[in-house]
């Protein structure tokens, strides 16, 4: 007799299992499912007063679950769209917080503007045609004229840069001449821009300097491993 008391109650065990792909999918798997089940509780319940008593207990539990959250601004308000979020927004309480909707959840963000892609002298860099953009923007002086000069000797630096041989003014007047759209003419212009000698020198140095601290770096890393212990056989 307790023999078949007992194979019908495992019968009934088997019956009833659950499996993970007969479940529906956790909303916010990192809570786990039995917090979901306690969401859809108070999902069900009528009385509004303990509906709101067990949301509140639940957003105590969310905050037991991240007890390294609990510094971070605006954390309580984190937990209560969560909760909203966790009860697909069939969750009927008194919130401290404006209740999150289906809409915003899903709203896909502005595209934004793709840089462009193939600039004709890539050498230069997209910065540098913002800084012409800019520059355009501001009124005629004195003020106007010394970014141009700064943008031209920038231009010219990267120039060298990019090619370690000499490059004259003229070139780099062309160039600017053309990627601001024939806004900005100094090939008529007497100044001349920094010395090619001094700007590859600064490159030089740039680099150099970018070489020494990544060999200290690297340096530093060693010496935390500490020294290699020599290879020992054993006898």
């Amino acid at each position: 007799m307790v023999t078949k008391i007992k194979t019908e109650l495992a019968q009934n065990a088997v019956q009833n299992l659950e499996y993970n792909s007969e479940r529906k999918s956790l909303i916010i798997p990192e809570y786990g499912r039995h917090l979901h089940k306690l969401i859809d509780q108070a999902v069900a319940l009528e009385n509004r007063e303990e509906k709101n008593k067990l949301a509140k207990y639940i957003i105590s539990v969310m905050g037991s679950m991240n007890p390294h959250l609990r510094d971070v601004p605006d954390f309580q308000h984190k937990l209560w769209d969560q909760l909203f979020i966790m009860s697909n927004f069939q969750l009927d309480v008194d919130s401290p917080y404006p209740i999150p909707t289906k809409e915003v959840l899903h709203l896909k963000p502005a595209p934004l503007p793709y840089p462009q892609n193939f600039p004709k002298y890539r050498f230069y860099g997209n910065n540098i045609t913002y800084m012409i953009a800019k520059a355009l923007e501001w009124e005629d002086g004195d003020l106007k004229n010394a970014l141009i000069r700064v943008i031209a000797n920038h231009m010219k630096k990267c120039y060298l840069s990019w090619n370690k041989d000499t490059v004259t003014d003229a070139v780099i007047f062309e160039h600017l001449y053309e990627l601001s759209d024939g806004k900005i003419n100094l090939t008529a212009s007497t100044e001349e821009l920094s010395n090619t000698h001094d700007l590859m020198r600064t490159n030089k140095r740039t680099s150099n300097k970018m070489q020494i601290n990544s060999m200290s770096k690297h340096k530093n890393q060693n010496l935390k491993s500490g020294p290699k212990k020599p290879f020992k056989k054993n006898n």
